[in-house]
């Protein structure tokens, strides 16, 4: 009887990393779920993932069973509640990860580095290393804010669809933080075209006067992360901000690096 291609590929690469073959589709169907953001049906995992049918609904009755699935009342399957916790732990180690690469930020530029994920509609502070000067922004671990204020909701952002970020901004609304705040989504799309073309986003005293932030997005992170150095006006100028940028892009691709290596904590 012939085999697809993905269950001859599973069957490869479980071979080759002496793994289990079942959890891996376990945990790939997990993730195509999350791709798709909500709802989705056995025979759409199917025609994503190559899997036949069969395979998938043993995989996801056992996932039910163990409560990391659901399975909604339409028949359709979600993500289930027992993966929150595994979620927010892992949020909590992806901070002491990214620890060691912060601190070189603030040894190359001076500045307080930080690191921040998309968590549903807000951006939330998950490490943070500070600026050895007596003047120095500061940010506490576990903050939320709303993203069109901030550089790093502005990286993040960039990347998304406007019409997504269209529906984001309707949901959480645009409250000045400043009088410089960008408070009507036409402003903050416009924006996130200079970050494109930049690549870098800039909270210019959007969130806090007298403060200036410099961020970027951490390339293919496993969730939507931003890291970022802040700092006096007066100190994070247009000419230390030359300087100061490709820093920040080096040290993301270096974490992002690390981040994707399989079975080993990121080390600077």
């Amino acid at each position: 009887m012939p085999t697809s291609s993905a269950s001859t590929n599973d069957s490869a690469r479980s071979a080759a990393s002496g793994g289990v073959q079942s959890l891996e589709r376990a945990f790939d169907l997990l993730e195509r779920m999350a791709d798709a953001g909500g709802e989705v049906g056995l025979s759409e995992l199917s025609a994503s993932s190559g899997l036949p049918l069969p395979t998938i609904h043993r995989l996801m009755r056992t996932l039910v069973a163990c409560g990391y699935v659901r399975q909604q009342p339409n028949r359709r399957y979600a993500l289930g509640p027992r993966l929150i916790r595994l979620g927010e732990s892992a949020a909590r180690l992806l901070g002491t990860w990214a620890r060691p690469y912060l601190a070189r930020l603030v040894e190359e530029t001076g500045e307080t580095a930080n690191m921040a994920l998309l968590d549903g509609d807000e951006i939330v502070y998950v490490a943070q290393v500070p600026s050895k000067h007596s003047m120095r922004m500061f940010t506490e671990v576990g903050r939320r804010v709303l993203p069109h204020s901030t550089g790093v909701g502005k990286a993040l952002l960039a990347g998304f669809p406007p019409e997504e970020v269209r529906a984001l901004l309707g949901r959480t609304g645009m409250p000045a933080a400043t009088d410089k705040t960008i408070t009507t989504p036409d402003g903050f799309l416009a924006a996130l075209e200079d970050v494109r073309r930049l690549g870098y986003a800039m909270d210019d005293n959007e969130q806090e006067i007298g403060v200036r932030c410099l961020a970027v997005p951490v390339p293919d992170s496993p969730t939507a992360a931003a890291i970022s150095i802040s700092g006096p006006a007066g100190r994070v100028t247009e000419s230390a901000t030359e300087k100061i940028v490709p820093v920040l892009q080096q040290v993301a691709a270096e974490l992002s690096e690390a981040l994707a290596t399989p079975g080993t904590a990121p080390t600077a």
